[in-house]
């Protein structure tokens, strides 16, 4: 199975997964291979490729993906020690899995890079 379909299908609740999160625009699930205590994915419900496919037909898409990762630092209760969200684009940039998502991270202090 490629990665979108898998993404395709945590969103559909296909396969299983802990999903934190879920509105008609996004959705939110605990990372299979966490790097940190709390290591959440933020995925747009429809497919983007990656933020290079971001256009200004979907950019509202981004900006709730970003603000919902705040929201969800709150829920999560990392808001106030911290946490860092990150997308990855492309190969040399760390994207494994070619679906827009942000890693949401904390629970720990991170390095610095």
């Amino acid at each position: 199975m490629n990665n979108k379909k898998i993404f395709e299908n945590i969103i559909n609740k296909k396969t299983p997964s802990k999903i934190i999160y879920q509105d008609k625009k996004i959705t939110a699930f605990n990372d299979i291979s966490p790097k940190a205590p709390i290591h959440i994915l933020i995925i747009p419900n429809k497919f983007i490729k990656n933020l290079n496919k971001i256009t200004k037909k979907n950019l509202k898409i981004l900006s709730h993906m970003i603000y919902m990762s705040k929201k969800i630092a709150k829920k999560k209760k990392i808001n106030k020690s911290g946490y860092r969200i990150i997308i990855n684009c492309n190969k040399d940039g760390g994207q494994k899995i070619k679906y827009l998502h942000i890693h949401l991270i904390g629970g720990k202090k991170l390095k610095n890079f």
